[in-house]
């Protein structure tokens, strides 16, 4: 039976809700999840994340092709546009097919009369194309990052900037971390051996596995029963570096969607922790993955910056504060971020950051420990921002990683790592 929905008007939809209206991909695609098959899933979602990965490609491309872009309401066609050029240059479905689909889909939306726009530009491209590519190399938008962005990596990373956008604009590796209340690593490798899965042990995280080639979660064997989760190995590093032990009273704040949450307690299950995160909709998230794995937490809703409302009287052994950030680490996962984030968001989110630290101090036991963790790779919400924080306590002491003036840890992405991840372990006096 033929779909009766278009996909590649429904990619121009989703697009437009995150351009246009500042919305993330991970909440506008389980909404349009609903109106197609499962079996088109992926296929939505390789047109969504790959067109907003080398998005700058495709609009530079578009503007030789056209005298003036499409705006106001035929904007979704400009969009559309978009999906169609990535297929071409990026995608192995056929050319005419790419034609037929995305002509189609100004039809799904609306605009049947610009069905000749559409199929005029993209053959004009297809005439074109390898001589528009080649012209695209002297260009700054080859990088594909928006130029404040690309600024600040070059700033901070004078050295290693051109390997840090590379790692960007590659798809991600696929992580697993191995649940050690029912399985070793060891014996979960040999598990996927026997299923000829090939996978890779990380050396710095006890519970990572990297995969060769990224599977669906039902190949996995025992992941129903909860034997295994995906989760990157550097955000599996933090609950290393926190050390969780029975019998500790913790603080997982920040904790949405639940992965670090869930790792705490397999790491240490006759803990009493308390998770904390200010999204009532992602602490849905965080309830969903206890539940798989049969884990208990007390779970609230609350802000960083008011512990008072919500710790009451308690006081923590040990603090884990995935702090707000702007995600910087973690644009191959999510490309989106190059485009919903803005230069003015850096500070904003650095004043915050000190905000919750502040806050949260007090509420840590003398001898606790506490590890600040983002997915970012910026140093003014990093080592700047925990430099920062021992200058103002001296109570506070840096313990393992970095030195005064760059303390913690900084991982930046890699095609064969985790994603750009920021620790700082820090001991109250």
């Amino acid at each position: 039976m033929k779909n009766t929905y278009n996909l590649r008007s429904i990619a121009a939809k989703a697009i437009s809700q995150v351009l246009d209206q500042g919305q993330s991909l991970s909440t506008v695609l389980p909404g349009l999840h609903k109106n197609i098959a499962d079996k088109d899933r992926s296929l939505l979602q390789e047109l969504c994340f790959g067109t907003l990965r080398v998005l700058p490609q495709l609009e530079w491309c578009l503007q030789q092709l056209m005298a003036k872009p499409l705006t106001g309401k035929q904007r979704t066609l400009h969009y559309l546009l978009m999906v169609g050029l990535y297929q071409l240059i990026h995608m192995r479905i056929p050319a005419h097919a790419v034609l037929a689909e995305t002509v189609e889909g100004a039809v799904a939306l609306k605009r049947p009369q610009l069905k000749g726009l559409i199929n005029g530009v993209l053959r004009t491209f297809q005439r074109q194309q390898e001589e528009l590519l080649q012209r695209l190399e002297n260009n700054e938008n080859r990088f594909l990052h928006p130029s404040w962005l690309l600024k600040r990596i070059k700033l901070a990373y004078p050295q290693q900037w051109q390997q840090i956008i590379e790692a960007n604009n590659q798809r991600p590796p696929m992580w697993l971390r191995v649940n050690r209340q029912h399985h070793t690593r060891d014996e979960y490798l040999a598990l996927l051996k026997d299923v000829e899965i090939e996978a890779f042990p990380h050396p710095l995280y006890g519970d990572a596995i990297r995969l060769a080639t990224p599977c669906a979660v039902g190949h996995l064997p025992g992941f129903e029963q909860g034997w295994v989760t995906v989760q990157d190995a550097s955000a599996q590093g933090s609950v290393d570096l926190l050390d969780p032990q029975n019998g500790e009273t913790i603080l997982d704040l920040c904790c949405a969607p639940g992965g670090k949450t869930t790792h705490i307690l397999e790491a240490a299950p006759k803990a009493h922790l308390l998770a904390v995160d200010v999204d009532k909709q992602r602490l849905v998230r965080v309830h969903e993955n206890l539940q798989r794995l049969g884990l208990h937490a007390e779970v609230k809703q609350g802000d960083g910056r008011e512990p008072h409302i919500w710790a009451v009287d308690k006081v923590f052994d040990k603090i884990l504060l995935d702090a707000p950030c702007s995600a910087t680490g973690v644009i191959r996962r999510h490309p989106d971020i190059k485009w919903l984030r803005r230069d003015s968001d850096i500070n904003e989110l650095a004043a915050l950051q000190a905000e919750i630290l502040e806050a949260i101090w007090p509420i840590l036991k003398p001898q606790g420990v506490m590890v600040y963790a983002t997915c970012s790779i910026l140093p003014e919400e990093n080592s700047q921002q925990i430099a920062a924080f021992l200058e103002r306590h001296p109570d506070a002491k840096l313990v393992e990683t970095g030195d005064k003036a760059h303390p913690g840890r900084q991982n930046l992405p890699h095609a064969e790592e985790g994603d750009g991840f920021y620790y700082a372990k820090l001991i109250k006096s």
